[in-house]
């Protein structure tokens, strides 16, 4: 018992010992822009393509102003990143690492509340 407490504290001091400042920053940057219902939205439907504004708007069902302060909101967390195309601009996960990370905190969340989506019809799992 207690060399698996001596190798759990070995263990935490060495993980938290990894975490810098900027390790920490970064991961609430993450979780305030998960925190609202639209901004999760738009980074889950950007994994799958990219897309322009309003075509995110009528999907997620939310005003085009709502969806440009959101955007605006991902864009200075580093998540998403505005392309310009001519006289309009699309938006694209920032890193290939966000589409597949996006997908394990699905998995998480299924593990954590398996209820949330079931049947057919869900693609989450």
């Amino acid at each position: 018992m207690i060399i698996q407490q001596v190798l759990y504290c070995r263990h935490v001091s060495t993980a938290t010992a990894t975490a810098t400042v900027t390790h920490t920053a970064a991961l609430a940057r993450l979780g305030h822009a998960l925190s609202d219902s639209t901004r999760a939205g738009v980074l889950l439907a950007l994994r799958e393509a990219p897309a322009y504004p309003s075509d995110l708007a009528d999907a997620l069902g939310v005003s085009r102003q709502v969806m440009s302060n959101q955007l605006a909101c991902l864009r200075g967390c580093g998540l998403v990143e505005a392309v310009p195309d001519g006289r309009r601009t699309w938006y694209r996960l920032a890193d290939s690492h966000l589409s597949p990370a996006l997908d394990e905190l699905l998995r998480v969340v299924l593990y954590v509340e398996p209820g949330c989506c079931a049947g057919e019809s869900c693609t989450c799992a």
